[in-house]
């Protein structure tokens, strides 16, 4: 492989290149995350997709957000039939639970069950564990810009995508 990146830029860590080379270096972690998701769902006869939902739900409750079918198939881009049956199986496999909304006993919420995170601590500590011992080795400041970089750069992969060449950006009126 020759040390350019796409476009011609050098990846060797002069001029704008470098940009790229951490991009490949971001895509290979989130690489690597997906094989070791990949790894934990096929040891517990799951798909990926649901350890996803698993980390969406948790992730959910971090955040204090309410986490209901029809967000969790938003969340995984999912239609109601698809995060019905994707619910219905973490169910029955013991991770999950509904249970209704003290609030709006219409609303169903979705939560981990406690063998669930149990299980996925099991599997995932070391490399969290690893991963906290690098962040260790970083000063406040080098922290700070760990941080902010991956908040950008998650807001720039989930921006809505730029029209495609050669179609309208607005809709037409009909």
């Amino acid at each position: 492989m020759s040390a350019s990146g796409e476009g011609g830029a050098s990846v060797t860590g002069q001029g704008p290149g470098r940009e790229i080379e951490i991009v490949h270096l971001l895509r290979k972690v989130t690489v690597e995350f997906g094989l070791r998701q990949a790894e934990f769902a096929s040891r517990h006869g799951m798909h990926p997709t649901d350890v996803r939902a698993l980390v969406c739900l948790l992730d959910a409750e971090r955040a204090g957000t309410a986490a209901t079918a029809g967000w969790l198939g938003a969340q995984l881009g999912l239609n109601s039939a698809g995060t019905t049956s994707l619910i219905d199986r973490l169910e029955r496999l013991g991770h999950l639970d509904r249970t209704r909304d003290a609030r709006d006993r219409r609303r169903v919420l979705l939560s981990v069950t406690p063998r669930a995170v149990e299980l996925g601590q099991s599997f995932f500590r070391p490399l969290i564990e690893n991963t906290v011992a690098v962040l260790r080795d970083f000063d406040e400041s080098e922290t700070a810009a760990v941080r902010r970089f991956l908040d950008t750069a998650h807001r720039a992969v989930t921006a809505p995508p730029p029209p495609a060449p050669g179609t309208d950006a607005a809709p037409r009126a009909g």
